[in-house]
């Protein structure tokens, strides 16, 4: 039927296009043929009647109402001048507006959206069926680039789930959003790959693992849905490639299974409950294959274990190459890491790895980032006299950096003296002495007068040392 329909399609257009290319300029008012009228109806019924464009408006029907719009407002502080520094002026602060979508994840009001969307906003307003919400922001994990809000509301129509690990490369899917300030906006597309990992994220340990569509995405799409021909939530549209920031064919979303583990961990725990392993993987490519003599492609391969790790105890090696997680097979770092980040502190996996030509399997069980299988919550300390947000740094970035000691900017908060270092430096010392909590930064850095000595890695992990008088 199908094939009936294109050669329906093609005949059409070749009668009517070889009728213009026959007459065009020889009669001023052509007469079409008898038959063209039939032809062409008989196309325009084979397209209205086609299978997948009825699948399209059947899911673009049972998802746009999960879709919803939203409205942030950030405020700017601390704008400053020369005149200001000079002398003494206060600033300005400026407001700025922002948009986006989420999409519903549950009938009573929880929304999830994209953490860029609404980071650093003051007030978060969402939109559906053109009534208007306040949103209160319930967590972010801005390794998965994953927010998740909450407005008051009964019978909201949450959107139905599917299984990410299902999704194949090929079939057609919908991306629902809001572009450029459109409401309930969708294009069609196709999965054009899965396990992207595109290097955009920013935190410590990043969770890229992204499906790749060529689906229309544009800004204001981010946070919204995308879904397959049923209509159900298979990712969260998240990012594109673009020279110009519109889209130029390549848009990426975050798959749903990683999304529905981040939602359940922000809603119940307050915070990502992340189960780490004690090792670093990455692609086995020539590069990779020469360097730890490897024949066979697939998998991926070891490139560093954390001191007293689960890895480590299991035996794992630095040239290993894991094959599969829990049963579930390793190809790239990125499904590597998507695999891992379904699993908290405390679960036990099974662990396929290949040494030589030998194939072994043991189980280990997970920690936390500071080597333990308990439960955690991530404090930061306002240092509002300094102008920043801290936060220790854990066991595992420690081990990761080769570091004794730690604390790391968070966030950029203030006018005062740590503004002018970038968010993510670590700070290892101050005037030589070594610095172990945020409060030791705060001490030291109110006892000083005079020329002070940070010392610490910028966020490329360089080790540098600025002086300067405070």
């Amino acid at each position: 039927m199908k094939t009936l329909k294109t050669v329906l399609l093609s005949l059409g257009s070749g009668v009517f296009g070889a009728f213009l290319f026959q007459h065009l300029g020889t009669s001023p008012t052509p007469v079409l043929p008898e038959n063209t009228t039939s032809v062409m109806r008989t196309v325009s019924q084979a397209y209205t009647n086609s299978p997948i464009n009825a699948d399209f408006v059947a899911a673009s029907a049972a998802s746009t109402s999960s879709v919803v719009f939203i409205k942030t407002t950030s405020t700017i502080a601390n704008q400053y001048d020369m005149f200001d520094w000079f002398f003494g002026g206060g600033g300005r602060e400026q407001k700025v507006s922002g948009s986006g979508s989420g999409v519903i994840f549950t009938a009573d009001g929880y929304v999830v959206t994209n953490n860029h969307v609404i980071e650093n906003a003051n007030s978060i307003e969402v939109v559906h069926n053109k009534r208007s919400y306040k949103a209160k922001m319930i967590g972010t994990d801005p390794s998965t680039d994953i927010a998740v809000l909450k407005i008051e509301g009964k019978g909201l129509p949450a959107i139905k789930l599917a299984h990410s690990r299902d999704v194949q490369v090929g079939e057609w899917v919908l991306a629902v959003g809001n572009p450029f300030n459109l409401t309930s906006t969708v294009t069609a597309g196709i999965v054009s790959a899965k396990g992207r990992n595109i290097g955009i994220l920013g935190s410590q340990f990043p969770i890229e693992s992204f499906i790749q569509t060529d689906a229309a995405i544009n800004p204001g799409n981010s946070g919204g849905a995308l879904v397959n021909i049923k209509g159900e939530l298979i990712g969260i549209n998240s990012a594109i490639l673009s020279r110009t920031g519109s889209y130029t064919g390549y848009g990426f979303a975050v798959p749903v299974d990683i999304v529905n583990k981040i939602f359940n961990d922000l809603v119940k725990y307050g915070e990502v409950q992340t189960g780490f392993l004690g090792a670093e993987v990455s692609d086995i490519n020539s590069q990779t294959a020469e360097k730890y003599a490897l024949n066979d492609y697939s998998g991926a391969v070891v490139t560093y274990l954390e001191t007293g790790s689960a890895a480590e105890k299991l035996g794992l090696r630095k040239g290993d190459v894991i094959l599969k997680v829990n049963g579930q097979t390793i190809n790239s770092k990125a499904e590597f890491d998507e695999q891992l980040s379904f699993y908290r502190p405390g679960d036990k996996i099974t662990v396929t790895y290949r040494r030589g030509n030998d194939t072994k399997e043991g189980q280990l069980t997970l920690t936390n980032r500071e080597g333990t299988t308990g439960l955690l919550k991530h404090e930061t300390y306002k240092a509002e006299s300094l102008g920043a947000e801290l936060e220790a740094l854990s066991k595992v970035e420690k081990d990761k950096f080769r570091l004794q000691n730690g604390v790391r900017i968070v966030k950029i908060t203030g006018r005062g003296v740590l503004s002018q270092f970038d968010e993510g430096f670590i700070i290892t010392s101050i005037n030589r002495q070594p610095v172990n909590a945020p409060k030791d930064v705060v001490d030291m850095m109110g006892n000083v007068r005079g020329r002070l000595i940070i010392e610490g890695l910028d966020p490329s992990g360089e080790r540098v040392t600025y002086q300067m008088y405070y």
